[in-house]
């Protein structure tokens, strides 16, 4: 064993669900693990997507030797391209599906030209400097999800990926004990452990205990069945073309990025869909009902998705009709329980059936229960634990757990995004956090917005604002008086007497500035008069903005 050490650093995923993110830094070299992101919270207003914060990486770009990817969920995936984008020189590895997800990301990005992909198919060994990375197989909610091996002269570390203890997965591909038995016999440094499910007690039950839900779903539906899922969820997909071919319904595609994936997936093999089946959504829209299926984006209640559109009524192909049955086939992400709910009660609205968990066994979680993540605790038998994938609270749980299976307290690591982890010589000790925060995706910017952004669009929202608009001669003096505009403060027709006070507020304000002053310090005078006016008045604070024309 080396005298230098071997340092892990959680980028994204730790304390959070999504935008999972991680790396190892040994000596000279740096290895990348997944890029996902993270659906924005309640009160992140008009932000698209959250990314990990790896600014920190951008000192240490020349260290960085590559990118493995675990599978291709948009939770690891979702964030490979704005990578790419600032450390263009840097390969990404995945396997075959995981592959073609991450290329049709970079495609869109219009990167596909410039990143350098590299196939690992499962079983495969891959030397990223010094790291020797060993993938192995673990059962996820889709096909070629791995975990890894990494070899690195400070010792062998194992990361699980996501995963769960399926026993009759969708693909028939269990996950591999023996190799987590063999990783045991050689010692393990460190074991990284998904820790999504660590509060549910017993095992995940099988992607294959939905399918008798969903042939009674197509047996008894009248009108059209959509079934609502991740864009990425291949396997889903998969179980939704069988029951068409069982009850001889046609399926079309709703979304710009599931139909991308369809594509992908079918060209290599792992999307079986029969001839004849898939037809355009413009056609399905005018077949008979009872003849149609459609998967839709939209899940998670994402106002932009396909079934968001249709909740109110904006979607230019689908409208929601009395008879249709609509099936949300995901659990809610923590976070989206309230845009989700928003979403069923629309649709309950227009007419709709909408069966969704718990009210059906519509879904089924692709993590690991407490029971499997015990199992793989006493499998691996890791001097050190880390739980990883989570809030703080499922992390805590996992670590529990942990201790349940006798690693000792001493050696558990409950850490969040920035939080590293050095290894030397067989021990570990928690260094200094590393700075860092969210980084908002917002339409086509990124990281161009803050927190500070966040608070002013928040302020907005709750309490609208008000534009002062003085109009001045070539002296300086007030033409007429001022012209107070308002939106999302009060409603102006019957504000006439408030707004008039504004006015003669703002004009007082601005007639009693010395004279000859910036103009911002008269601009700063009259936001202070109209701020104390409208807090004695109805004891609410929106933006104010005076223009002096």
């Amino acid at each position: 064993m080396t005298s230098k050490p071997l340092t892990w650093v959680p980028i994204g995923g730790l304390g959070e669900v999504g935008k999972n993110m991680m790396m190892f830094e040994y000596d000279d070299a740096i290895l990348l693990i997944d890029a996902g992101i993270m659906f924005p919270e309640s009160d992140m207003f008009g932000v698209d997507a959250v990314i990990p914060d790896y600014t920190f990486l951008k000192d240490k770009k020349h260290k960085i030797r590559g990118l493995i990817v675990t599978h291709g969920h948009e939770d690891h995936t979702g964030a490979v391209h704005h990578v790419i984008r600032e450390f263009p020189d840097i390969p990404i590895y995945a396997t075959p599906l995981t592959r073609g997800l991450v290329e049709v990301k970079l495609r869109e990005a219009r990167l596909a030209d410039r990143a350098k992909v590299h196939t690992v198919n499962v079983g495969d060994r891959v030397c990223i400097g010094p790291f020797e990375i060993e993938t192995f197989r673990m059962c996820h909610s889709i096909p070629d999800n791995i975990g890894l091996g990494i070899n690195t002269p400070a010792g062998l570390v194992v990361h699980s990926g996501d995963f769960k203890f399926d026993h009759t997965p969708v693909d028939g591909k269990p996950s591999d004990f023996a190799k987590l038995a063999e990783f045991s016999g050689r010692g393990v440094l460190a074991l990284f452990a998904d820790s999504t499910n660590a509060e549910r007690a017993g095992s995940t039950p099988s992607e294959r205990e939905i399918e008798p839900t969903f042939e009674h779903i197509f047996r008894d539906a009248e009108g059209r069945v959509i079934v609502a899922t991740f864009a990425s969820l291949i396997s889903r997909i998969q179980q939704v073309v069988n029951v068409c071919d069982i009850y001889g319904r046609k399926l079309a595609i709703a979304g710009a990025s599931m139909n991308e994936n369809v594509k992908m997936a079918q060209k290599m093999g792992y999307l079986s869909i029969p001839a004849g089946m898939l037809v355009r959504l413009e056609d399905a829209v005018k077949m008979p009902p009872h003849e149609v299926a459609i998967m839709a984006t939209g899940a998670q209640g994402e106002p932009s998705a396909v079934l968001g559109r249709m909740a109110v009524g904006k979607h230019p192909l689908i409208n929601v009709i009395p008879g249709d049955t609509i099936v949300m086939s995901a659990h809610p992400i923590p976070g989206n329980e309230e845009y989700i709910h928003r979403i069923i009660n629309r649709l309950f609205q227009k007419g709709a059936e909408v069966l969704y968990d718990p009210v059906a066994k519509v879904h089924v979680s692709g993590h690991a229960s407490q029971e499997e993540q015990k199992l793989l605790i006493s499998l691996v038998r890791p001097k050190y634990f880390i739980p990883i994938h989570g809030e703080l609270r499922m992390l805590k749980a996992h670590a529990r757990l942990a201790r349940e299976v006798g690693v000792p307290a001493e050696n558990i690591f409950v850490v969040e995004n920035g939080m590293p982890i050095r290894f030397r010589e067989g021990v570990a000790e928690q260094l200094e956090r590393i700075p860092g925060g969210y980084v908002f995706v917002d339409g086509s910017g990124v990281g161009d917005i803050g927190k500070e952004v966040i608070r002013e669009r928040d302020a907005l929202a709750r309490d609208g604002f008000v534009i002062a608009v003085l109009r001045r001669n070539a002296e300086g003096e007030l033409c007429s008086a001022p012209e107070i505009i308002t939106r999302g403060f009060i409603y102006m027709k019957d504000a006439e007497p408030l707004l008039r006070n504004l006015s003669n507020a703002a004009a007082e304000a601005h007639r009693t500035a010395p004279y000859g002053v910036p103009e911002e310090i008269v601009k700063d005078r009259i936001v202070d008069a109209l701020s104390r006016l409208i807090y004695t008045e109805t004891k609410r604070r929106p933006i104010i903005v005076p223009i002096l024309a």
